[in-house]
């Protein structure tokens, strides 16, 4: 373990200079003293490596010091030939990139690993793309990516979710991040963080301005923020509801990203009693479920799983759907029957 932490730290500090050693001891989950001992270990090895004391301080090597390392483990081999959110690198233009930099990971590999590596390629496919989310928009993720990393500050073309018209803006951008294959830039408007979809930016320009970040702040943890936002936004409406066991996959596919928890069996007669609703007949069949949504209205996109999902509250929910019910039996029951 401990070869494996002086070569983390070796690769380390060859990638990013000078490396503050509370830093380096919280990636590594170590203490700071056993990272001190460390780079005392390494340099009795011979490695060059120096420490700076003060509040701008860190652990650093001498400057044109560099190693090359092919030591990769069977398990750091197999992990490398897991293409992961393989689409991302084709939509930043590094398709072709990737497979030359892994066919020369290949060629250095220690020879008993190179069998592992390329098998593991051919079992392992990671698909990024949620099911059923139809067909995705062209998105040049490319010219952001380019823009990101051109440290200039960046105007976009922006059009919202339910506006036809685009507004420009003028922003700080931290980077880039792919979530179930969508791609959002990451980036400050007035030295707010704020999340912009690739696929409703119209047009991408780079001003003459430097960009300016805040100190300190890194795009992992802007994006754990705006994340947490996103999914923890206040003034959610909870739904209450229980969904019948044979349609519970289908629900959860298709609306697991709102439930605050766990599905759970009913019991003999349900949580609520032999009276818990009209759809409770075989009671054992049933799960309750809650779902935290944008408002009641969502409630209508549960009207495709018919009787086999029955919202329980708030009762504005169940308005909603008898509303959108009694359309459906109106607009069908004009059509006549056989």
């Amino acid at each position: 373990m401990k070869s494996d932490r002086l070569l983390s730290i070796l690769l380390l500090l060859q990638t990013r200079g000078l490396v503050p050693a509370t830093e380096l001891a919280e990636r590594l989950e170590v203490s700071v003293r056993t990272i001190y001992r460390d780079i005392e270990a390494l340099s009795a090895s011979g490695v060059p490596v120096y420490a700076e004391r003060g509040r701008h301080g860190g652990i650093a090597l001498l400057p044109g010091f560099r190693t090359d390392v092919t030591g990769l483990t069977a398990d750091e081999a197999r992990a490398l030939f897991v293409l992961a959110a393989e689409g991302a690198h084709a939509a930043l233009g590094l398709d072709e990139a990737l497979g030359s930099a892994l066919r020369k990971v290949m060629a250095a590999l220690p020879e008993p690993h190179r069998p592992a590596a390329e098998l593991t390629s051919r079992r392992i496919l990671v698909d990024p793309v949620r099911w059923m989310s139809g067909p995705q928009p062209a998105v040049d993720v490319a010219e952001l990516h380019d823009a990101v990393f051109a440290d200039r500050r960046l105007r976009l073309d922006y059009r919202h979710s339910g506006t036809g018209t685009p507004r420009t803006y003028t922003v700080d951008p931290y980077g880039l991040v792919v979530k179930a294959g969508v791609w959002y830039l990451v980036a400050d408007r007035d030295g707010v963080p704020r999340l912009f979809r690739a696929d409703r930016v119209r047009r991408a320009t780079l001003a003459d301005e430097a960009v300016v970040r805040r100190p300190g702040v890194e795009l992992a943890d802007l994006w754990d923020t705006l994340r947490r936002q996103v999914e923890e936004r206040p003034g959610r409406v909870r739904l209450s509801l229980r969904v019948h066991r044979s349609r519970l996959d289908l629900f959860v596919r298709l609306h697991g990203g709102a439930l605050t928890g766990e599905p759970q069996p009913e019991g003999p007669e349900g949580p609520d009693g032999p009276e818990a609703g009209e759809a409770g007949e075989g009671c054992g069949e049933w799960l309750r479920a809650e779902l935290a949504v944008g408002s009641v209205e969502w409630a209508r996109a549960l009207l495709s799983f018919g009787p086999n999902v029955e919202v329980i509250s708030p009762p504005e929910a169940r308005g909603v759907l008898l509303r959108h019910a009694e359309a459906v039996v109106e607009l069908y029951g004009e059509a006549g029957g056989p």
